[in-house]
């Protein structure tokens, strides 16, 4: 670090051409500068500067010096940076999961904001079955994880990202197709294609909660894939799903989304480690407060889940 310190000191010299105005620039007194100039020359072994009563002018091997120094110090100037960026979390590597139903919108504006606003961040992404990323998570195969409605769980730290209205997918010949909105009440009668309640308990149990308010009790088809983007037996016309309005926007041919009267919404959070996070964890979440502020993820419906 002396040679470097000095190496700096010899550039504004040869720069200035005078080492009063150096020592000034330097914010040191020009005996101490002088004194690190020699140095500099015995351990190199060669005059860097030829000094006279009135200039100070670099020697053909301080010409070389000065040519290749500034790019060396610069480019040490980079690394410090780079390496001080870790441990703000500005630089490093982030492994983050998320679940299907947040595919459609919230995660990749989420990894858009990242990428965009921490480009020094660089992220590896896995979509995944709820109950796989609250393990990972947990066991720090994951960094974070962005799922709907998780369960309280002791070492992860839920964060609010999203409350999401709900709506109903159906087939677009359904005979609730052509209503703007549906009542939850419509629904009596109908199939409703759902996961299973140990792939997600919290997100079923607020599925069945709209429909129990309002004494609706349909039957439930048990969704046999873990991922289906073409809601196939929805399409078929065999069930309703109850989803989020971000899967309104790439919807497969034949469908069509409804809100549900009443301004239901589901929560989505951001999981991560209660101890032992990395610093990029916290710029993730710092982008997510961002993303969600932009936006209105977090303005409460009519009523909530």
């Amino acid at each position: 670090m002396s040679e470097l310190r000095r190496l700096r000191y010899f550039l504004a010299v040869a720069e200035e051409r005078n080492f009063t105005r150096a020592a000034e620039r330097l914010h040191i007194a020009q005996p101490a500068l002088s004194r690190q100039i020699r140095e500099l020359e015995k351990d190199l072994g060669v005059q860097l500067l030829d000094r006279t009563t009135h200039s100070v002018e670099p020697t053909e091997a301080g010409a070389v010096l000065m040519e290749r120094g500034a790019a060396l110090c610069e480019e040490a100037d980079r690394l410090w940076r780079d390496v001080r960026g870790f441990a703000g979390g500005g630089q490093g590597t982030l492994a983050f999961g998320y679940s299907m139903s947040t595919s459609y919108e919230t995660a990749p504006a989420l990894l858009a904001a990242l990428a965009e606003r921490r480009p020094g961040i660089a992220t590896t992404t896995q979509l995944l079955p709820t109950a796989e990323i609250l393990a990972g998570v947990a066991d720090g195969t994951l960094d974070a994880g962005l799922v709907r409605c998780p369960p309280p769980t002791p070492e992860l730290v839920r964060t609010l990202v999203r409350l999401e209205p709900q709506g109903v997918l159906m087939a677009a010949g359904h005979r609730l197709a052509a209503e703007p909105v549906i009542d939850p009440v419509a629904l009596a009668g109908e199939t409703l294609l759902v996961h299973p309640r140990e792939a997600n308990p919290g997100h079923y149990d607020a599925i069945t909660a709209i429909l129990d308010r309002v004494g609706v009790s349909p039957r439930l088809m048990l969704r046999p894939l873990s991922f289906d983007a073409g809601h196939t037996p929805v399409v078929r016309g065999d069930a309703v799903s109850v989803v989020g309005g971000s899967a309104a926007s790439s919807l497969p041919a034949g469908l069509v989304w409804r809100p549900l009267a009443g301004g239901v919404a589901i929560e989505l959070h951001l999981l991560t480690r209660g101890s032992g996070a990395r610093p990029v964890v916290a710029q993730l979440l710092r982008t997510a407060g961002e993303t969600a502020r932009a936006g209105g993820w977090l303005r409460s419906p009519d009523a909530a889940v």
